[in-house]
C-alpha cells in the first residue's frame, strides 16, 4: 500500500524510495543487496507509485533510479526458478503492465541509470521516456542464457530504439554492453560521469518543466501514439493535438513571453 505523502517529504514503501522536490519525484528501487532484481513486491509497487505520479498535481516530473551499484540487474532468478509455465506468463503480464503504464503516463520519466540495466531492468529502462547512463552503467537482454526471452517488452521496444538486427543480436547472444556502446546504437540518449548522473539529470528535469507543460504532454501522446500507426494517420492525430495546444493559455504565454523578449511563466495545468 502507498504510505502517506506530505510535501516535500518521502512515501513509505518496502522496495521503493520515493521523496518529491520542487515538483520532481525521484524514485529509486532500493534492493541493494539483491542489486534491485525485480521481483512482485517491487513491480506492484512501481505500479502504485507511477498512478500515484500520474495523478498527483504536486509532481511535474518523475527520475526512475537504483540504489548502490546496479539500477536493476534483471528479476529475481531464485524466484522465477520455481515458477511453472503458467505463474512465469502471470509474472510476465505483471512486468509488461508496470512498462507499460511508465511509458503511456502523461508525464516524462527520466531513467536515471547508475550501473546495470539487464534484463527486466534494461526493459524497464526502455519503458522510459529518456535514458542517461552513468558511465559505469552496463546493458544486456541475457534472458536466452536461462532459456527464456526477453518478456517484459524487450523484444518489441528494443528494436524500435537500436534497429531490428541489433536487437536480434544482444537478445540472441545476451551479450552485455557498456554505456558507451549503449549510446552509440541508440539505446541511451546521454552518458555522464558517475558522480554527476543526478545532478545532470536534475538539471534536465528542470529543463522540460521549464517548458509548456502542456506541449511537453502532447508530444510525449503524439510520439507513443504516432509510433503505432503509419505516417498519414499519425499526422493527422498530430494535427488534432496541435488545435488542443493552439486553444491553452500556455500557447498565449509562451507566444507572448517570447514577443516580450521574457521568460515564459507557464501555469503548469
Amino acid at each position: 500500500m502507498r504510505g502517506a505523502l506530505y510535501k516535500g517529504v518521502s512515501m513509505n514503501y518496502k522496495t521503493l524510495i520515493v521523496k518529491v522536490e520542487n515538483g520532481i519525484a525521484f524514485i529509486t528501487i532500493n534492493r541493494p543487496d539483491a542489486l534491485n532484481a525485480l521481483n512482485p513486491d517491487v513491480l506492484s509497487e512501481l505500479t502504485d507509485v507511477f498512478n500515484w505520479v500520474n495523478d498527483s498535481d504536486e509532481v511535474k516530473i518523475a527520475i526512475l533510479t537504483g540504489a548502490g551499484r546496479a539500477f536493476v540487474a534483471g528479476a529475481d532468478i531464485v524466484q522465477i526458478s520455481k515458477l511453472t509455465a503458467a505463474e512465469g506468463r502471470e509474472l510476465t503480464i505483471v512486468g509488461q503492465k508496470v512498462c507499460n503504464l511508465i511509458e503511456q503516463i502523461d508525464k516524462m520519466v527520466i531513467c536515471a541509470i547508475n550501473g546495470f540495466a539487464l534484463g527486466g531492468g534494461c526493459e524497464l529502462a526502455m519503458a522510459c521516456d529518456i535514458r542517461i547512463a552513468s558511465d559505469k552503467a552496463k546493458f544486456g537482454q541475457p534472458e536466452v542464457n536461462l532459456g527464456i526471452i526477453p518478456g517484459f517488452g524487450g523484444t518489441q521496444r528494443l528494436p524500435r530504439l537500436v534497429g531490428v538486427g541489433m536487437a536480434k543480436y544482444l537478445i540472441a547472444t545476451g551479450e552485455a554492453i557498456s554505456a558507451e556502446e549503449a549510446c552509440k546504437i541508440g539505446l541511451v540518449e546521454k552518458v555522464v560521469p558517475a558522480d554527476d548522473l543526478l545532478s545532470e539529470v536534475t538539471k534536465l528535469a528542470e529543463v522540460i518543466m521549464s517548458k509548456g507543460p502542456i506541449a511537453v504532454k502532447m508530444s510525449k501522446r503524439c510520439i507513443n501514439i504516432g509510433m503505432k500507426m503509419d505516417v498519414t494517420n499519425g499526422i493527422a492525430y498530430e494535427a488534432e493535438a496541435t488545435m488542443s495546444t493552439y486553444s491553452s493559455e500556455d500557447r498565449m504565454e509562451g507566444m507572448n513571453a517570447f514577443i516580450e523578449k521574457r521568460t515564459a511563466n507557464f501555469k503548469n495545468k
